[in-house]
């Protein structure tokens, strides 16, 4: 099958439209993940003629670092009609879309076995950069443009699916902390608090416990049996979901590490610190995170929220290199009665059922789509 792949480069030309007149104003960023972003470089006194324009259905990529990241990150540009682009960034397009759709073509990029192929030609330099001519030697299989049609089509059914999945968890997210400032926040007056109600330290309140990596000759947790949750597998909505496993089906564990339950907060406390998952089943976490409960777990989740906000806030620009206990013991929050929490908790139960409901499809839509990436190389 190999035998009838055809090369990037018989299907792909350069472009290099430079910003005249400082024409275009929308400066976009690459990222790792093959997507634009805006940029959030520093442009004052920077000559933005000499910035590259992109186009519609042409793509951007960096051939710089591609060892050392083990990625080749690369986009179309889709959703634009123009931007543009540091000049860093080699721009192509399709020469000619009756032979090869760009869609598929980014299809193709997206796969992980692109991205080892893509580093393993990466030698140049230091840091392992792909030279042009080796990126167009790779090799993809094009089909005829029928069938490229409906595995595009395919693929952005899915995408489409997991779209609106996310938009709608974004709308759950947003309703359950508008009732939680509406009943907690706003209107507040720490003065003047209602009967029943109090202050006291974030560490009063909510339990901080700690994670630890286990020994390697545990096979429960590296064959996969138990749900191992580490800074990597933040996601992007509320919930980390694994393997789903019960405490009774995993049974004892002869590891120092702890097994929390379905719905405890972790928040990472390195690399990428202060981000907050609940967790969707049973699971384990390590050493760079903190596990944190109270009372009412949903209502805990949205009090870490308000707690994290306020920590940024007032490092006043600085960046936290980690999260420690002291950070939450220097925050003073409002102790609402139990019976109040309660209430809350029932009342947003729904919402977040149905965000674990929604992120998991999500998760299982993802996997369907990494697999119809695995099949269109033997097209």
């Amino acid at each position: 099958m190999r035998k009838e792949y055809k090369r990037i480069g018989d299907h792909i030309q350069l472009v290099d439209l430079r910003n005249n007149g400082f024409k275009v104003q929308n400066l976009l960023g690459l990222s790792i993940s093959k997507q634009f972003i805006p940029s959030v470089a520093n442009i004052i006194g920077t000559d933005m003629e000499n910035y590259k324009i992109i186009r519609k259905n042409q793509f951007a990529c960096s051939t710089m670092q591609v060892r050392r990241d083990k990625k080749m990150p690369v986009a179309l540009l889709q959703d634009l009609d123009e931007a543009i682009i540091s000049q860093a960034y080699p721009i192509f397009e399709v020469k000619d879309e009756q032979e090869l759709l760009p869609e598929y073509l980014m299809m193709w990029f997206t796969r992980s076995e692109f991205d080892r192929e893509a580093c393993f030609h990466a030698v140049g330099g230091v840091r392992g950069s792909l030279e042009w001519e080796d990126f167009e030697n790779l090799k993809l299989p094009v089909p005829p443009l029928a069938k490229q049609r409906e595995i595009v089509k395919e693929y952005n059914t899915i995408q489409n699916r997991i779209t609106l999945n996310q938009q709608l968890i974004q709308k759950l997210e947003e309703t359950a902390q508008a009732i939680y400032r509406e009943w907690f926040v706003e209107g507040i007056d720490l003065k003047n608090l209602p009967e029943g109600w109090g202050i006291k330290s974030f560490t009063e309140v909510i339990k901080l416990s700690g994670g630890g990596t286990p020994d390697t000759n545990n096979s429960s947790y590296w064959n996969g049996i138990i749900p191992f949750f580490t800074p990597a597998d933040v996601s992007k909505g509320y919930y980390s979901i694994q393997t789903e496993k019960t405490i009774t089906e995993i049974g004892l564990i002869n590891s120092s590490t702890k097994l929390y339950p379905k719905n405890t907060i972790f928040i990472t406390a390195r690399g990428t610190v202060g981000a907050i998952s609940i967790i969707g089943c049973n699971m384990a976490m390590n050493q760079s995170c903190y596990a944190l409960t109270g009372k009412f777990n949903l209502y805990t989740h949205q009090l870490i929220r308000e707690t994290m906000t306020k920590l940024k806030n007032e490092a006043v620009g600085a960046v936290f290199g980690a999260l420690v206990t002291k950070d939450f013991d220097s925050q003073m929050v409002i102790e609402p009665p139990i019976q109040l929490q309660e209430k809350f908790e029932n009342t947003v139960i729904k919402l977040y059922d149905y965000i674990l409901l929604k992120t998991i499809e999500n998760q299982e839509l993802s996997e369907l789509k990494e697999l119809l990436l695995s099949k269109i190389a033997s097209v």
